[in-house]
């Protein structure tokens, strides 16, 4: 039994990678999604634009639970990480309207 054991943990070993790969994966890629996500907050500051869009996103919700549907992820899953993305998105973007907002208001004499 105990050769049993060996093949097993050389298995994990090799999950255990793949997971850590693909976890290394995710982060770069949510990279890549926050800069171009602040761009959006950039543009949408510089042309007074409300920082959220509440039709967007229940578009991307339907979107990602199709896609998951069809990746056999759990779609409620998908909504949840996608509705917690989101509100961090919409956080930098109300953050990025208040800096672009701050220097007209400092510059302003009464």
């Amino acid at each position: 039994m105990s050769m049993d054991v060996d093949p097993a943990r050389e298995r994990l070993l090799e999950l255990r990678a793949s997971i850590d790969n693909l976890d290394a994966a995710l982060i770069h890629v949510l990279a890549e999604r926050f800069r171009c996500t602040k761009a959006v907050g950039k543009l949408k500051a510089e042309n007074n634009m409300p920082p959220a869009d509440p039709a967007r996103e229940q578009q991307q919700i339907a979107r990602l639970r199709r896609l998951a549907d069809e990746a056999n992820l759990d779609p409620d899953f998908a909504e949840k990480l996608l509705t917690f993305i989101a509100r961090e998105v919409i956080r930098h973007h109300e953050a990025i309207a208040e800096a672009h907002a701050a220097p007209a208001g400092r510059g302003a004499k009464a």
